[in-house]
């Protein structure tokens, strides 16, 4: 039976809040459509995100720019468009998924990754590569110096092989020298990142996300298709208050940061949905081999563990 709190939740939420199909469907082939091969049904994906206020015009109109970006691929087979991510569309989720998903904070060393942008890079390529550092959590510490508080030299790599930058740029690793000391650390990370206003987006997004948190848990029952669009809605604005948080150590944040509670309320809703939003998921979507295929394992390693029905109800089948 579905909840007619969650449904005019919904409702308010769509009709308060601008939500781009653009940026919507990036956030349902991440989280939805990538764990289960990337690979869906255009037909069939209409029907999927149409209770979000996508009509089929303007899902068309955004896949065709996804696809201009890179983002997506198409194939056609007989009458049916099969939209996939690109090899480097999967990059950009892998990238995400760490950051969303997999946010465990290890103690901080004190070493840096440092870029280090000269002015002969040209003009495209410094856009290209400032985009994806930006996403990545790098601030500029300086004109033309782009740094992050992590040893995370594998996503640097990668990113800089993306944008062909890798031999046009200088990449770097720095430590700090000496006893790691709080102030001057933190008084860095507010010029470099603007905290405040990262902090503002994510106490909203907690405020905004509450009500539907306190209905889930008491609901008697759930309903598949409102589980998927609440879970949507949630990702989707978890993500665009994540994509500004640079996710430094702990060092240089300041006390009681509102990411922590804003990254609580997304993981607990996340772990009620996820079960019944993957039902309406795979009852609904569809490959040229007919449904999704299970998730990958990686999917059960969401905020730190999900119980994979699936495979457990097939090992009890045998």
């Amino acid at each position: 039976m579905k909840s007619r709190f969650i449904a005019q939740w919904i409702n308010d939420y769509l009709a308060e809040r601008r939500v781009r199909a653009n940026s919507l469907i990036i956030t349902i082939y991440g989280d939805f459509i990538a764990p289960h091969g990337g690979t869906v049904w255009l037909g069939s994906f209409i029907r999927l995100v149409e209770p979000l206020g996508l009509n089929e015009r303007m899902v068309r109109t955004s896949v065709y720019r996804l696809s201009q970006d890179k983002w997506l691929v198409s194939e056609q087979i007989g009458r049916n468009s099969y939209y996939s991510l690109t090899a480097s569309g999967r990059r950009r989720f892998e990238h995400a998924y760490r950051r969303i998903y997999d946010a465990r904070q290890l103690p901080w060393n004190g070493e840096w990754q440092i870029v280090i942008l000269p002015s002969t890079l040209a003009a495209p390529q410094r856009d290209a590569l400032r985009k994806e550092l930006s996403w990545a959590g790098y601030g500029t510490i300086a004109p033309g110096v782009l740094a992050h508080p992590s040893a995370d030299t594998e996503t640097l790599l990668e990113i800089l092989q993306e944008t062909g930058t890798h031999d046009k740029v200088v990449p770097m690793t720095a430590n700090n020298l000496g006893a790691l000391s709080n102030r001057p650390l933190q008084d860095l990370a507010r010029e470099c990142w603007n905290l405040e206003a990262i902090g503002a987006t994510y106490r909203e997004f907690a405020d905004r996300l509450r009500p539907v948190l306190r209905a889930l848990r008491t609901a008697r029952d759930l309903d598949p298709e409102q589980c998927f669009l609440v879970q949507t809605l949630t990702m989707h604005d978890f993500r665009r208050a994540l994509l500004h948080d640079p996710l430094l150590p702990d060092q240089l944040m300041p006390v009681d940061w509102s990411g922590s509670v804003a990254r609580e309320v997304c993981r607990d809703i996340y772990r009620i949905t996820y079960r019944l939003a993957q039902q309406h998921l795979m009852a609904t979507c569809r490959t040229p081999n007919g449904p999704l295929p299970p998730a990958a394992p990686y999917f059960y390693e969401r905020f730190g563990g999900l119980e994979d029905t699936t495979h457990r109800e097939a090992a009890e089948q045998r």
